[in-house]
């Protein structure tokens, strides 16, 4: 049996020049945002616990939870709602087609009865409001001839729904059944996000043309806007406000977020500028926020999550980060805690601390895009489709001096002789490549298409998988491979090969959903009939202690074997990830870490049968 221990979250799904909405639930104390086709829910007080709900058919944009923490309401870029349950394994209660096009935001009302989604509704309507039960329309949204980017609920009766977008506009909707009322046009550009006061007195909305105006909420005049003095110097993207109404914060392109204290009368005058945490590069830029309890929480472009507490902002904030595409390659390094190194194919390296989580994102001098990646001590390797192999120096949370080496094909795969870490076996279409440090000792065409490669720990023996199912066993002298034996079981490319950490066994694994374990010695199978899986088999890991074997393949499963019991005893663990698995590592005999197409990185605890 193996269960889940803790979860390494991804982070939101960004894109640069728009803001994103993400929101939570004060009960609770956990934040929703998405992230592909995932929900992501994740607690600012426990942020090891995170809970994923991905049953989007299209990438997700925005989710919200119902005003008594029961449901919540999830969008898609197809214009669809979802509307699920927080307990009992996120039970489907309704699905709705909204809009013909991406929904950028939606709102439930106060009473938990109806909700408002607006976005892009391809020369349709671009704001829709339904009874959240049956579907039902509940008003009729003219007034808008550009895509919708926010759209709110007023907290209380009288009710009003506002809405703004990339026409300049915000409307005011009087209801139900709702009907335009009225419409202003004082901003200069797009109006990226809009928001009602909790105690429902007020309005405000924030631009891209630096400006946050305030309006009355119950007639929808203007009654003030936020000062120009120490203001933003950017596009303003999000907009939340404190629990008791009389603060609001705003962040911006500007790589800053505001703190503002609004009167009565409805001015605004900055009562703090929280600066971003970074680089102060492209990726600082401030897209997204919530005030939620006594946490102020902000979102970066590159992904980053600071969360400030309120009732001491001086306090340094906390950071969460992670990553944001598929991560396809895992390493555990020997220390203790546990650091395991996670990279995806975007050139990010991120450090994670078993038992802690985030650790810091490893910056390389070359942002280069990765493929694979192997560790070993002081140094990690990693090669992608530029034709090179880099080797990077390891100094702490910092990259040091990086060699590259330009090997003229295509990596497909790379494996480190462990024990003399400069020899590197490199895999291209049609063969190998010998690398000693960044030096090519040679290059060999095999004459058949390579897909897969292993170079045993002492460096003597090298292991090459071919697209015709068959593994070709050669030992090594000087620079050149001499093939010793070839051996066939499999019916399909091999994609990974590993050798098990004393070098007594090694295993392979292949398209057609098969793994192999061999003895080393005699060459004959070990452990035959690993066929569990339902689709190609991306990754495969060793246990520290050479009983255990686990595969993780694009169906989203990982399976761990005992090599010394048949494979019908195996363990496994359904829907792993999202997507698929890419990435396996084991940290000791009783945990492995997998990770996957979903962005998410999660450590298992195995309990033996």
């Amino acid at each position: 049996m193996a269960e889940l221990k803790e979860t390494y979250a991804c982070i939101p799904s960004t894109e640069r020049g728009r803001g994103i909405l993400i929101s939570g639930d004060p009960k609770s104390n956990s934040i929703l945002y998405t992230n592909g086709r995932s929900v992501i829910i994740r607690y600012l007080d426990r942020p090891l616990q995170v809970a994923v709900y991905g049953e989007h058919a299209y990438q997700a944009t925005v989710a919200r939870y119902s005003p008594n923490g029961e449901w919540i309401a999830s969008a898609d870029v197809s214009g669809t709602v979802r509307i699920w349950g927080t307990h009992n394994d996120f039970v489907l209660k309704k699905d709705f087609r909204v809009l013909s096009g991406r929904i950028d935001d939606l709102q439930w009302s106060p009473d938990g009865m109806r909700i408002v989604a607006s976005g892009d509704g391809k020369g349709k309507s671009l704001v829709r409001a339904f009874m959240w039960d049956s579907g039902t329309n509940v008003g009729e949204f003219d007034g808008h001839s550009r895509r919708v980017l926010s759209c709110a609920f007023k907290p209380t009766r009288p009710f009003r729904i506002a809405t703004c977008g990339e026409d300049f506009l915000v409307n005011f909707y009087e209801g139900p059944p709702f009907k335009f009322k009225l419409s202003h046009r004082e901003h200069s550009n797009f109006v990226n996000c809009l928001r009602f006061s909790p105690d429902g007195s007020k309005l405000i909305s924030v631009s891209s043309d630096k400006k946050g105006i305030i309006y009355d909420a119950k007639t929808g005049d203007i009654i003030g806007e936020l000062s120009s003095e120490n203001g933003h110097q950017g596009s303003i993207y999000a907009v939340s406000w404190s629990p008791d109404s009389k603060q609001v914060l705003t962040v911006s392109a500007d790589k800053s977020a505001k703190v503002w204290d609004i009167s009565d009368d409805g001015k605004g005058k900055v009562k703090k500028t929280l600066a971003s945490p970074g680089s102060g590069g492209v990726e600082d830029m401030l897209v997204g926020c919530l005030w939620q309890n006594d946490y102020i929480v902000t979102v970066s472009l590159g992904g980053t999550i600071s969360i400030f507490s309120a009732s001491d902002v001086e306090k340094s904030p906390v950071l969460f980060s992670g990553h944001m595409k598929n991560v396809n390659s895992l390493a555990v390094l020997r220390s203790d805690p546990k650091i395991i190194l996670s990279s995806s194919y975007d050139g990010l390296i991120v450090k994670w601390i078993q038992g802690i989580g985030y650790n810091g994102k490893l910056e390389r001098k070359v942002n280069s895009q990765i493929k694979c990646f192997a560790v070993v001590e002081g140094e990690i390797v990693s090669c992608a489709f530029d034709n090179k192999i880099w080797r990077v120096s390891l100094l702490g949370d910092q990259c040091g001096d990086a060699n590259s080496v330009d090997v003229g094909n295509q990596p497909k795969d790379l494996s480190l002789a462990l024990n003399s870490p400069e020899l590197t076996l490199v895999s291209f279409e049609t063969g190998v490549i010998l690398l000693r440090g960044t030096k090519v000792l040679s290059t060999i065409n095999l004459g058949y298409t390579v897909t897969a490669s292993a170079i045993s720990p002492d460096g003597t023996e090298a292991i090459v998988g071919g697209q015709d199912g068959k593994l070709h066993l050669c030992s090594i002298t000087g620079d050149t491979l001499n093939e010793e034996a070839v051996l066939e079981k499999h019916r399909g490319a091999i994609t990974i090969i590993r050798y098990s950490p004393d070098v007594s066994m090694f295993a392979s694994a292949d398209v057609n959903r098969e793994a192999v374990v061999w003895d080393r010695a005699s060459r004959e199978v070990k452990l035959k009939n690993m066929l569990y899986h339902t689709a190609r088999i991306n990754c495969l890991a060793w246990s520290p202690d050479n009983t255990m074997v686990a595969t993780g393949s694009l169906d989203m499963c990982v399976i761990i074997y005992d090599v010394s019991k048949p494979a019908s005893s195996r363990i496994t663990i359904k829907g792993a990830h999202l997507g698929g698995v890419y990435g396996l590592a084991f940290t000791d005999e009783h945990s492995i870490v997998s990770s996957g197409e979903d962005a998410c990185v999660r450590v298992w605890g195995i309990i033996p049968q």
